[in-house]
């Protein structure tokens, strides 16, 4: 007679059939192309190169290095400012080589320009937080390893990429994991010398807490990007097990969380648009930093969805975002 223990394992969450977790622990995974859709790609027929090198063999993760036909400055003084970006998928999802986080590094290596590192990362629930947070700082160690090889780097680095002019930047679960490997920075936990972070960017970061917001009680009737039911359920398979959207990973502000105050944040920038579920929690965040005294600039875009500046390439609100990110990378803060 066969015991309970030897009932076969049954799905316990089931995102859309594209993450399955069962109660077993172990993950079946579908297609993704039903969630994420392709977009156009800009800039490929004679403007920017891209390339994957390894960053991590232990895990065999990848950066792809994108870099725009102004690249090899030499050292002439013209050398490119260097966007680390993280993509997003709430932790559970997405690929630097799907076409909506290609696209946006093809398009913001030409326009700024800059030499754009697209960082693959290890996803839940297979490797739960704080996985993928490791992997961003191991990847800020393999630039700051580029950087003072100087010369001997990467070819494409060595030639192009300033790192004294670095940024950490990603969308929604990459804002949030941008946000937490600055903090590491800033904080001394992660060394980078001689790389220089002059600033990060949060689009659309993916933040939590228990206690709803307004925007997550009452959401907007159109939303269709992210929900707060797919937020809750993307948590509970990313976050360690048993864990609330209380912890410091999904909340900065939470019960638990450290006090930013005397971490040395460099300059922010945090993109909020106003038809996401998160919109209240993002822009409560670029307000407390701007209390604590931090460099905050808060971009609103109003009735855009979560996640438009990668869905939404060719949109107004998009080609308005890509000015502000790039007067942003190259001016900084606007004075008040």
């Amino acid at each position: 007679m066969s015991g309970s223990g030897d009932a076969a394992p049954h799905v316990v969450e089931d995102f859309y059939g594209v993450v399955k977790l069962l109660s077993d622990g172990s993950v079946v995974r579908g297609d993704e192309s039903v969630l994420i859709p392709s977009v156009e790609l800009p800039y490929q027929d004679g403007g920017v190169q891209w390339k994957d090198v390894v960053y991590d063999a232990t895990h065999g993760l990848r950066v792809r290095v994108y870099t725009p036909p102004t690249a090899g400055g030499g050292d002439g003084g013209n050398k490119l400012p260097v966007l680390v970006y993280f993509h997003g998928g709430g932790y559970c999802v997405g690929a630097l080589d799907q076409s909506i986080c290609h696209g946006f590094c093809l398009r913001a290596a030409y326009e700024l320009p800059a030499v754009v590192l697209s960082v693959q990362y290890r996803l839940a629930p297979e490797h739960r937080l704080p996985a993928a947070i490791d992997d961003g700082a191991a990847f800020i160690s393999w630039l700051r390893g580029q950087a003072v090889l100087g010369a001997g780097a990467d070819p494409w680095l060595a030639e192009s990429a300033d790192f004294a002019r670095t940024f950490i930047s990603g969308l929604s679960a990459g804002a949030n994991l941008a946000h937490h490997v600055t903090v590491r920075v800033g904080s001394g936990q992660l060394v980078v010398n001689p790389v220089r972070v002059a600033g990060y960017v949060l689009i659309d970061p993916f933040l939590a807490g228990v206690e709803r917001t307004a925007a997550e009680a009452n959401p907007p009737a159109d939303v269709s990007m992210l929900t707060v039911e797919m937020a809750d359920q993307l948590w509970r398979m990313s976050l360690p097990v048993g864990a609330t959207r209380d912890h410091p990973l999904a909340n900065p502000f939470g019960p638990d969380s450290t006090s930013l105050e005397t971490v040395a944040l460099p300059a922010a920038l945090v993109v909020a648009s106003g038809g996401d579920v998160l919109y209240d929690r993002v822009v409560d965040y670029a307000a407390r930093l701007k209390k604590m005294g931090k460099e905050v600039e808060l971009a609103e875009f109003e009735g855009e969805q979560h996640g438009f500046s990668a869905f939404k390439p060719s949109s107004p609100a998009t080609k308005e975002f890509t000015r502000v990110l790039k007067r942003f990378v190259h001016q900084g803060v606007p004075p008040c």
